[in-house]
């Protein structure tokens, strides 16, 4: 509570910075729609790192619908979270154009939507390790009381080591009464949950919609439904159930079907509760087909700083 209480209370004025003499710009690396990502190098100390630069107005729109929440902005989120599957954001603040930045650790890699396309060798033996790591970076998000609000491919880097990073906390915002209300539709129209589309009451179960179509979509190389890139088509689907996994994947391990199926059912109360008992099967299934456990540290280790 202590800490909600401080990310809610009046802010000190922030020192505008000067990006321009801070950094020097290498390429860009990624756009969003409320943001763009460069690969700079920090002109002191000479270290390559990301710098993200939100768009100002339509951050400002986006802000508009938390008036008088107090909603924390997307860097007071990121620079608290420390986990290995999680991006390290080291620095945020407001440049001298009034838009908001974060400075992070670079990832170097690719995203997962890539990797989904390509269906290569790396994809196909370590899927379900990728599956596992992501589930633990949104556990742990969802242990700190957010909602991610935007989980799917696009958001998540595999880096060069084959250590999954979750990369964007544009639209997270608190797992309280006043950020679970009906109304705020905002996420990735091919991954949201039917109660976020009708505009009902949300809690952190629609990430775990999110990421069972994520998971879904590891292996079949697409979504249960047909891809679409509007809300009133969205609609539409909502009284179609999605199609089985094990039609486009006859050789997936069963207990791995079911736990990704059971994700994706239409009311979240029929879903996986938490994404730690989703994460559980993920695991024992793992485990049971031989894979390591390679992930040593103990998610409970890794808390808000």
């Amino acid at each position: 509570m202590n800490f909600f209480a401080n990310l809610f209370s009046k802010k000190p004025k922030v020192k505008k910075v000067d990006l321009s003499r801070r950094f020097d710009l290498i390429g860009r690396v990624g756009q969003g729609s409320m943001s763009q990502v460069w690969r700079v190098r920090e002109a002191m100390a000479g270290q390559t790192l990301a710098l993200k630069v939100l768009d100002r107005t339509k951050t400002l729109k986006f802000e508009s619908r938390f008036i008088g929440l107090n909603k924390p902005t997307e860097g007071e989120i990121a620079i608290q979270l420390r986990h290995p599957h999680i991006v390290n954001t080291i620095e945020h603040g407001i440049t001298k154009s009034d838009q908001q930045y974060l400075v992070m650790k670079f990832v170097e890699g690719v995203s997962l939507s890539y990797l989904i396309d390509m269906q290569n060798k790396t994809m196909q033996e370590n899927r379900l390790r990728f599956i596992i790591q992501i589930g633990k970076a949104l556990s742990y998000l969802h242990q700190q009381n957010f909602i991610h609000r935007d989980l799917c491919p696009r958001n998540i880097l595999v880096d060069q080591d084959f250590q999954v990073k979750l990369i964007d906390f544009g639209l997270v915002v608190p797992n309280t009464p006043d950020f679970q209300k009906p109304g705020n539709r905002t996420g990735t129209v091919n991954y949201m949950a039917p109660e976020l589309v009708k505009r009902q009451r949300t809690d952190q179960r629609i990430d775990i919609f999110s990421y069972g179509i994520t998971c879904f979509e590891m292996y079949a190389k697409k979504i249960p439904w047909e891809t679409t890139d509007t809300l009133d088509l969205i609609t539409q689907r909502m009284n179609t159930p999605p199609k089985d996994i094990r039609t486009f994947v006859p050789e997936i391990d069963e207990q791995v079907a079911e736990t990704i199926m059971k994700a994706l059912e239409m009311y979240p109360d029929d879903r996986w509760q938490t994404v730690a008992e989703m994460l559980n099967e993920f695991q024992q299934a793992h485990l049971r087909l031989g894979g390591a456990d390679d992930e040593d540290e103990d998610d409970d280790e890794y808390e808000l700083v």
